[in-house]
């Protein structure tokens, strides 16, 4: 398998990681799986880990991203709100126009790899 580059951009508030690769794969999870459990589940984290990803995520941006409902008969579900739908596909589209950016650097420097 050649090479490849991979972005790894991190939006950072006070030395705090408030959006990333991590917390991206994780707000698609949630929006996948329906439930924070579930989400943690598929991308083998703790439940607790999960949570506090929520918590930064949804402290740092103007409106939360994720809204949860707790338990029950049914159990809790999760889900992203608009503003979490939205800044899921800005960071991704902001992965994208990095490579896209970076694609004339990135050709001569595969040239130097085996």
């Amino acid at each position: 398998m050649p090479p490849k580059l991979l972005p790894r951009l991190r939006v950072v508030a006070d030395g705090t990681i408030i959006l990333g690769p991590g917390k991206a794969d994780l707000l698609e999870a949630i929006a996948r799986t329906g439930t924070l459990r579930d989400a943690a589940a598929a991308m083998e984290m703790s439940y607790m880990r999960a949570w506090k990803l929520v918590r930064v995520m949804n402290e740092a941006f103007r409106e939360p991203l994720i809204i949860t409902t707790r338990g029950g008969a049914d159990g809790g579900r999760a889900a992203l709100t608009a503003a979490g739908r939205e800044a899921l596909t800005l960071y991704r589209r902001i992965e994208r126009e990095s490579l896209a950016a970076t694609k004339a650097s990135w050709t001569s420097l595969r040239k130097m790899l085996r």
